[in-house]
């Protein structure tokens, strides 16, 4: 892989990860661009104990612009983009309009096609695995950042759930503090260790597999299932088969098995509403441990994908008890949800 570092024309930085060690990134943002002030703020709510993040600057981004005017594509003769280049790989920028940055963390946006038109799931295996090498690349360099604890890896796809770029892309997200999610997880983790002397997270692989019955797919390093107990109506957690508590930690072996796993389920995904429909839309997420603590090789790294999507023309929001109360209520039984997704196999 070669990674080439340049910035953009407002001082963003701008990276461009090729599979060709002879890849030319000499292109030059020529746009007259004047900073954003990106005036994040992050308040803690003592109630809860959570932090929230306001960026209310995020409002003037660029919305569902038409296919010509896309920000993600590559430069061409008479238009400029966010990125210079006339075609890439991998490219991940600083996102102009971040959620989080400065003192409160960096976004990031990772472009995994210059094809505007594609989506993740028409990559190629060698494709996946190099945005898979630009992800661990990210964590790696962002971990070493003062003030940041945790790094968050997602993509959500489709404007049902607010995406506002069609092109195929995804964000990283350096948060100064640990999600309450994860939070939550490794004190799980912890309590688990101390009632049974076991990881919760191998437990919870294991219980899948003895079950059988949830799994979609298993491989020699990665296995995915429906959860047990799963919150949306077709849900997702792709495990490594040995429990690392981060991307940096994944063996070759296992990031080279990711590729085909991940491209497999996203295609099942694409599958499970039939032909006529729109392409799903789906959140996929790399849950990894906080940076620091003596309990984080606890935490299990996974990835979990959703769809909110419920039936054929019929989308399912986030409702009150979900968003509010946190006490999700799922239509679907996981194991009818896992058996639909076997029996839309591309392969």
């Amino acid at each position: 892989m070669k990674k080439t570092v340049t910035t953009l024309a407002d001082g963003r930085e701008l990276i461009y990860y090729d599979a060709r060690g002879d890849a030319v990134r000499d292109g030059v943002d020529a746009r007259p661009l004047d900073p954003v002030s990106s005036r994040s703020e992050i308040r803690y709510d003592a109630l809860l104990g959570d932090n929230v993040v306001i960026a209310s600057h995020r409002q003037t981004r660029t919305y569902h612009p038409p296919a010509d005017e896309c920000p993600l594509c590559p430069s061409a003769d008479g238009r400029q983009s966010e990125i210079p280049a006339p075609d890439y790989e991998v490219a991940v920028f600083e996102n102009r309009f971040p959620s989080l940055a400065g003192d409160a963390g960096r976004c990031e946006v990772v472009c995994f096609t210059s094809d505007h038109d594609a989506s993740f799931a028409d990559l190629t295996p060698e494709r996946a695995a190099l945005v898979l090498d630009a992800w661990t690349d990210r964590t790696a360099e962002l971990a070493e950042r003062p003030g940041v604890e945790q790094v968050y890896c997602f993509e959500n796809r489709g404007a049902e759930i607010g995406v506002t770029l069609g092109h195929p892309h995804g964000q990283i997200y350096a948060f100064p503090f640990t999600t309450p999610r994860t939070a939550l997880q490794l004190r799980s983790a912890v309590e688990h260790r101390a009632r049974t002397g076991r990881n919760l997270f191998d437990d919870l692989v294991a219980r899948e597999r003895a079950d059988a019955v949830r799994v979609v797919l298993e491989s020699e390093h990665w296995i995915a299932f429906v959860p047990y107990a799963a919150h949306w109506p077709y849900e997702i957690h792709l495990h490594p088969t040995r429990r690392v508590p981060d991307l940096r930690a994944l063996d070759d072996a296992a990031r080279t098995d990711f590729a085909q796993i991940y491209l497999e389920l996203l295609r099942r995904f694409d599958r499970i509403f039939g032909p006529d429909e729109p392409p799903t839309p789906y959140i996929a997420a790399w849950h990894q441990a906080p940076f620091t603590g003596a309990d984080r090789e606890e935490f299990g790294l996974h990835l979990e994908l959703f769809t909110v999507r419920r039936a054929p023309g019929r989308l399912k929001y986030l409702a009150g008890t979900e968003s509010g109360m946190g006490a999700f209520m799922n239509d679907v039984p996981p194991e009818a949800a896992a058996e639909r997704l076997r029996e839309v196999a591309t392969t």
